[in-house]
């Protein structure tokens, strides 16, 4: 039975279906359609600086009438770990559940708090996991992971993928071309912990359609006290000073 080349895109239409297929130019193009989803998702901004890490996200909601201390985009996985998502919202609840299972059965083993890269590989080979057998579909999202180990501040970024990789600085979401060109421009490696939080706020603001406000977007830091998500009141002494 001769095979009749096919065009290009009929070509990758016959693969982009099957999670575990490899399409003939060597792509799994369900995990490029997955990232696709992140690329749509709100933006989300992560920075590094000496003395700890920042996290920003938009946390816009689709109606005035929603509770909105009743959703949190940035999450505590423990005391010196936190992470936040462009994406999907109930795959990173997934995703969050596991790092807090992974986190808790490693202080029980050992007294202590996991390190932050552990946690990130951990988290990140769920996620391979789900690339690699039939019936199941990727993550939609993209992690940022922000921690704090012995004196040293942390951020790394999982892909749908599996794949996961350290930051100095990095944007994700919708806009995320627009955001890391600006991160280039600003970031250096002297940032202290507070210049880091304006610039996280300046890179949403490149993409933000609307008045900012302290309801519209989370900030969470880590330092050498721990992670924590900072309060609508410390949010708005923020965008005070900067807009």
């Amino acid at each position: 039975d001769s095979v009749r080349p096919l065009h290009a895109g009929k070509m990758s239409e016959r693969y982009s279906f099957s999670l575990t297929t490899f399409s003939p130019s060597g792509k799994l193009v369900q995990i490029e359609y997955a990232l696709q989803a992140v690329a749509a998702g709100a933006p989300s901004v992560g920075i590094k600086a000496k003395n700890g890490v920042v996290v920003a996200v938009e946390k816009k909601q689709k109606s005035v009438l929603y509770d909105e201390s009743s959703i949190n985009k940035i999450e505590v996985i423990n005391d010196r770990i936190g992470m936040v998502y462009s994406g999907m919202g109930p795959d990173f609840r997934l995703l969050v559940r596991q790092a807090r299972k992974i986190a808790a059965q490693y202080s029980l083993t050992y007294g202590e708090s996991i390190p932050v890269s552990q946690l990130v590989q951990k988290v990140a080979t769920v996620m391979q996991e789900y690339t690699q057998s039939g019936g199941v579909r990727p993550f939609g999202v993209s992690l940022l992971i922000a921690g704090f180990d012995e004196d040293t501040p942390y951020l790394f970024q999982c892909d749908p993928s599996g794949a996961y990789f350290a930051w100095k600085a990095t944007a994700m979401g919708k806009n995320y071309i627009n955001g890391k060109t600006f991160l280039e421009k600003r970031y250096n490696e002297d940032l202290e912990l507070e210049d880091a939080v304006h610039t996280a706020i300046l890179t949403l603001k490149e993409g933000f359609d609307g008045q900012m406000t302290e309801h519209n977007i989370e900030i969470g830091v880590c330092n050498s006290d721990g992670f924590r998500r900072l309060d609508p009141s410390e949010v708005k002494d923020y965008l005070a000073a900067i807009l």
